[in-house]
């Protein structure tokens, strides 16, 4: 295939020279067909998602135990505050990481915020109070949060076009491989017959250290994003990069197309300053932003705040033991990660708008219903865990779609910094207020209360629908220059 990347010097009349750099670099990897490379990209980087459905299930499953700790002796106010401790943690890493991200690049990034993970969560087995519980936790967020950005910027650069939707939903719906780990994790060492209660807890905890050491290595071998690459300046590399991938198809008999790709021209740069940044989020693109935020803060609430406390839920109001909380994960978890498996495709097909208006607003009815169900006291611990299961179907499918969204509709300069500014504010409004909240209302032991919270969260995606029906962007089978213009192009020159 003959390669287009070119540089180009142009002068103004009273200007310095300014590099354009002229690639179709981005249109070849748009246009490769799935193969062995993107399934590789996707378990090696993806897995981010498995770690934090893993963390956010233990926290869950092992609030009885922590409830009941001779050492720690937490109350529900206490079990809802390390949740907020948490996503406290990731809003803050999501944005200092973020930034890093587009600074440094993707690949150092996704290897430094691994390894805090691996460090806090390991150390949040041997807490040995309140504050240093929350401590670790706080750490082990902004570990995952920082994974985030710089994760989800990598693969959605790497995947093709047509199915970016898709992939990204189904990834997104790995986190429920690791809520269903992390449940199955709990049942067996939570045991009392196998461990002490205060070394059960523990024990589950070192599950995600385990895991991300091993995730660790499986990391070596990816590339460096190209396209983050070339707006930075690095041609060659990025052209290394994608040749190399290119080669790995054709020894492996696939033929590539070599129909020509309009090039993209682009100004040469090394960094991006961060009144551009600002300037593009909330000026150029401030429809998008409007709707990036509404989308994050709706599912931050509408999954934090009942996801974090449903074990209070089952043991408050159902009374299930803490050692059985695992048994009625499973079923919400495989709810949550069959929904975008079957309807991930369809984001792709009819569109961005459609299916994220209506996934969020059947989450937000769904959630009505059942929770005025609780309230009247209809349902029990299985009918409970059974309405979740269908709620949460719809809602996995929501919430990876707003992930989707801040991805893919920036320019690429600030890619990474827009997932985590979204995520940060997002999670910041819904994220950390809905454990507290509601760890609060489950203490009053007051269905009503509870139900008061529900409707908070179904009102937000039923908002959230209705603001992604009217100014969401069709980003479908697009290449994510045409979706968002970079910061850097030189179309106009």
């Amino acid at each position: 295939m003959n390669d287009t990347t070119t540089i180009r010097a142009i002068r103004g009349e009273e200007e310095a020279p300014a590099k354009i750099i002229e690639t179709d670099l981005p249109g070849r990897l748009d246009r490769l067909p799935w193969g062995r490379f993107h399934t590789l990209i996707v378990m090696a980087l993806g897995i981010t998602w498995l770690l934090d459905g893993l963390e956010v299930t233990l926290a869950g499953a092992v609030a009885s135990a922590l409830k009941t700790s001779h050492v720690l002796k937490f109350s529900n106010a206490d079990v809802g505050f390390a949740g907020s401790a948490y996503i406290a943690g990731a809003v803050i890493g999501a944005l200092g990481f973020g930034w890093l991200t587009d600074r440094l690049g993707r690949r150092k990034l996704f290897f430094i915020t691994l390894f805090l993970y691996v460090v806090a969560t390991a150390a949040t087995a041997v807490s040995w109070n309140l504050a240093s519980f929350v401590l670790f936790r706080f750490l082990t967020g902004a570990g995952i949060g920082g994974e985030y950005t710089a994760i989800n910027s990598t693969i959605q650069e790497f995947t093709p076009a047509r199915v970016r939707g898709w992939t990204d939903l189904t990834i997104n719906g790995t986190f429920w491989v690791g809520a269903g780990l992390g449940a199955a994790g709990s049942i067996v060492l939570l045991d009392p017959g196998l461990l002490p209660p205060d070394y059960g807890w523990r024990a589950c905890f070192l599950i995600g250290a385990i895991l991300g050491l091993l995730i660790l290595f499986m990391r070596m071998w990816v590339p460096e994003s190209p396209r983050w690459l070339i707006t930075h300046n690095r041609v060659d590399e990025a052209k290394e990069i994608v040749e190399g991938i290119e080669a790995k198809f054709r020894e492996h008999g696939v033929a590539l197309s070599t129909d020509p790709i309009k090039p993209l021209r682009l100004h040469a740069r090394d960094h991006t300053r961060l009144s551009e940044v600002f300037h593009s989020l909330f000026h150029s693109h401030r429809r998008r932003s409007l709707v990036g935020l509404t989308l994050m803060t709706a599912q931050a609430f509408f999954y934090n705040a009942i996801f974090f406390t449903y074990a209070l839920v089952l043991t408050d109001f159902y009374g299930v033991p803490g050692d059985h909380i695992g048994w009625y994960v499973l079923p919400f978890a495989a709810g949550n990660f069959l929904g975008p498996i079957m309807l991930g495709k369809l984001f792709d097909v009819l569109g961005r708008r459609k299916m994220i208006a209506f996934t969020y607003g059947m989450s937000g009815i769904l959630l009505t219903i059942s929770g005025y169900m609780f309230e009247q006291g209809w349902l029990t611990s299985t009918t409970q865990t059974i309405s979740w299961m269908v709620i949460f179907f719809f809602a996995s499918s929501a919430a990876s779609s707003a992930y989707l969204t801040v991805s893919e509709t920036f320019p690429l300069e600030i890619r990474a910094l827009a997932i985590a500014i979204f995520y940060a504010f997002g999670t910041a409004l819904g994220g950390i207020v809905g454990p507290a909240l509601f760890g609060r209302l489950i203490d009053t032991h007051q269905r009503g209360a509870v139900f008061v919270g529900y409707l908070i969260g179904s009102a937000l995606m039923v908002l959230a629908a209705v603001v992604a029906g009217i100014w969401g962007v069709s980003a479908e089978r697009k290449s994510l220059e045409d979706v968002a213009r970079p910061l850097s192009s030189a179309e106009e020159d």
